[in-house]
């Protein structure tokens, strides 16, 4: 395999980065064959590939999913302000590509605990002229943190609905970090019409494998996988009202005409929807 280390450290922030240690951001950016990752993001990617076959192909369809809901968020339900919680690092159809080709004027926040992603966000997320894109460096786990953020304040006029961009990140927060109540955090903080988009790891389409074994690569990241069933993923949504089609595989949601398969007929081993704030 070919080394597809990141380029060596240039500032800062960079030299912040553990390459020892694998991210999710970057085991994601491996997965969808990017080369922003380290030996030690690699490595975890391809133990979850040995465990799940198709797990390249469902975090391809992840991604589609998160590109169709923006879609519908820009396009047909109004939605002009965007906080991307833990976006990852730019790829393909990011966020602020998708709602600004809807709507030239949206705004949008990107939000990653990961130093790389605020390198690369900073240099690669050019918005449109009249649109507005920041990133800042933040955790999930901090939810006043990043809706104090002084960039966030800025681009983000919280008197008026805000999508709130949960996509692939919740199944790294534990139990015990109360990942119900920092989705609670968000809804206090926006008004009604806000919107949730979300989507989360499950392991109800592969009974035949076990928890243990699906996780044991992210133990050495730093962040630990927590699959969720549908009645626990759901419950995120609390007070919140789900739109059509509700919490499904995000393979289902509202899918194009054209859908990306998976290969074998497999599942995507995630759930996606979308819910509005009453």
């Amino acid at each position: 395999m070919p080394d597809l280390t990141v380029p060596p450290p240039t500032n800062q922030a960079l030299t912040r980065i553990n390459t020892t240690v694998a991210h999710p951001a970057r085991i994601y950016d491996y997965l969808l064959g990017g080369k922003d990752n380290y030996a030690a993001d690699r490595e975890a990617a391809e133990q979850l590939v040995k465990v799940s076959p198709g797990t390249r192909a469902g975090v391809r369809a992840h991604r589609a999913f998160l590109r169709r809901a923006v879609h519908h968020l820009a396009a047909e339900a109004g939605i002009d302000q965007f906080l991307d919680i833990g976006t990852g690092i730019p790829t393909q159809g990011n966020t602020h590509q998708v709602a600004q080709k809807a709507n030239p004027k949206a705004r949008v926040v990107y939000v990653d605990n990961d130093p790389i992603v605020l390198l690369h966000g900073r240099a690669l997320l050019t918005g449109s002229p009249t649109g507005t894109t920041r990133v800042i460096e933040a955790d999930l786990r901090q939810p006043e943190m990043i809706l104090s953020d002084p960039d966030v304040q800025k681009v983000i006029d919280f008197s008026r609905p805000v999508a709130v961009i949960m996509a692939g990140v919740l199944h790294f927060i534990t139990d015990e970090e109360d990942p119900y109540g920092i989705v609670e955090q968000f809804k206090a903080a926006v008004p009604s019409g806000s919107h949730l988009l979300l989507s989360h790891i499950t392991l109800d389409f592969a009974p035949q494998v076990r928890k243990e074994d699906f996780t044991k690569p992210y133990d050495n990241s730093t962040a630990p996988m927590v699959p969720r069933t549908h009645a626990e993923v759901v419950r995120l949504c609390q007070g919140w009202q789900m739109i059509d089609p509700g919490m499904v595989e995000v393979v289902r949601w509202r899918p194009d005409e054209v859908q990306d398969a998976i290969p074998g007929d497999r599942h995507a081993w995630a759930y996606g929807g979308v819910a509005i704030k009453p």
